[in-house]
């Protein structure tokens, strides 16, 4: 039998919260706790398999899981043929062996790549090749893999396609993708102009390498690691047209799921690669992981507890839009660093669409603005705030690199604070 309504709301909170612990201390594997988490949602009655597995709100974000795996499969077929190790070899040339330099070419092509498709697939794609990279460089690829985790998600926030949660916007409030490009692109780069040289600095001790090592980079020959000619010019169609329909999707009226599933089930077919030979490289327990958090927090949707927390903030600042603005990025930044940016604005949508109804002249979309910037930037302060940071972590892991939920949240929490503090200002500035 179900549980009374408040009590079954501070249960979902306390289940979250605790996994949330667990999550952060790593005593547990991670997919471990986020199963037993939803498992225990089910049991309190927070949430069923109605619920988790067929509803938009409170459910699964299928959209989400396909969109990977479909770029994990068309990623695991592009890796047999040697381009990672082809584009590698010529960054770490260009950059003629320093690290530094090279993490620099590195983040601009992320932040940018993020913007044109959108962040989870740009880390997908930037993240092996990172990890053969540092390798020639003879450096950690920890560094190197945390500020492109976190430039994708500030290159992410320029586009309608750049991240997850604008799309939810762009959806709810019927706002263009030029629209978005107008508003949001400006401060993006603003910020990535201050962040890049923020991450050379704060991790310069570890971009420090040998002259041998330089030396050793600069005798490589980039063309001898291409090793399958034939299907690497068919996976790059397939890639090319993937990214087209990617920006044109609204267009096209397919969801960016639907498109990756196409392109893997295609460059699958045409590739004469068998199944084995792609699927290793499919981040089963990054899809896992996600899967269950979905799950506890649609379950924190379906008691109302999001919900509840909306209505707070609508009772304090009631029709001073400045004010909403103001508490809506600072919330959106803290929440989204704990709860996971996408079902958070998938949740915050309703209330700030009432918010703005009033809202005319260029106040008429700002709450929208500062929802998006919020949740954007705040993504990158933990592990689990992003959809692009639990894929990195994954793909990292899997290399033999560990990253840990605090390692992530030094640099996080500080790139997370400089983006915020650079929000503020601009929006003020725009828009009162």
């Amino acid at each position: 039998m179900p549980y009374p309504y408040s009590m079954q709301m501070m249960l979902a909170i306390s289940i979250f919260v605790i996994a949330y612990i667990f999550i952060a201390t790593e005593k547990i594997s991670r997919v471990a706790i986020v199963l037993v988490g939803a498992a225990a949602m089910v049991i309190i009655g927070a949430t069923d398999a109605d619920k988790a597995f067929y509803s938009h709100e409170t459910g699964v974000d299928w959209d989400v899981i396909f969109l990977l795996l479909g770029m994990m499969i068309i990623v695991g077929i592009i890796h047999k043929t040697g381009l990672f190790e082809y584009v590698a070899v010529k960054a770490i040339r260009k950059s003629k062996g320093n690290p530094r330099i090279a993490l620099v070419y590195l983040m601009i092509l992320t932040a940018v790549a993020s913007a044109i498709l959108d962040n989870v697939t740009t880390i997908l794609l930037a993240v092996p090749m990172t990890v053969i990279i540092t390798r020639h460089l003879q450096v950690s690829p920890i560094p190197f893999i945390l500020a492109e985790v976190f430039v994708s998600n500030i290159g992410g926030a320029a586009t309608l396609v750049g991240d997850p949660p604008n799309i939810i916007i762009a959806s709810k409030a019927d706002i263009s993708f030029n629209a978005f490009l107008v508003h949001m692109a400006p401060l993006a780069l603003l910020v990535l102009a201050v962040i890049i040289p923020f991450l050379v600095f704060f991790f310069r001790r570890e971009l420090i390498n040998s002259p041998e090592a330089r030396d050793l980079v600069m005798r490589l020959d980039a063309r001898e690691f291409l090793n399958d000619l034939v299907l690497l010019r068919k996976s790059l169609v397939v890639l090319a047209l993937v990214m087209i329909a990617f920006v044109l999707h609204s267009a096209l009226h397919l969801e960016p799921s639907i498109v990756a599933l196409l392109g893997a089930g295609v460059l699958a077919a045409i590739s004469g690669l068998k199944p084995k030979d792609y699927m290793q490289d499919v981040e089963w327990p990054t899809l896992t992981f996600f899967i269950g958090l979905f799950i506890m927090v649609g379950a924190l949707v379906s008691v109302g507890a999001l919900g509840e927390f909306a209505e707070f903030l609508k009772g304090i600042f009631g029709d001073d839009a400045q004010l909403a603005s103001m508490v809506i990025i600072g919330a959106s930044a803290l929440l989204s660093g704990i709860v996971d940016n996408i079902p958070y604005v998938a949740s915050m949508t309703p209330v700030v669409a009432e918010l703005s109804q009033n809202l005319t002249g260029r106040q008429e979309n700002v709450l929208w603005w500062s929802l998006a910037f919020g949740a954007d930037f705040g993504g990158n302060a933990t592990i689990i705030g992003a959809s692009a940071n639990v894929v990195a972590i994954g793909l990292a892991a899997r290399a033999g690199y560990a990253i840990s939920f605090w390692k992530f949240a030094r640099s996080g929490v500080l790139v997370t604070s400089i983006s915020i503090a650079l929000v503020y200002p601009y929006i003020l500035l725009r828009y009162f």
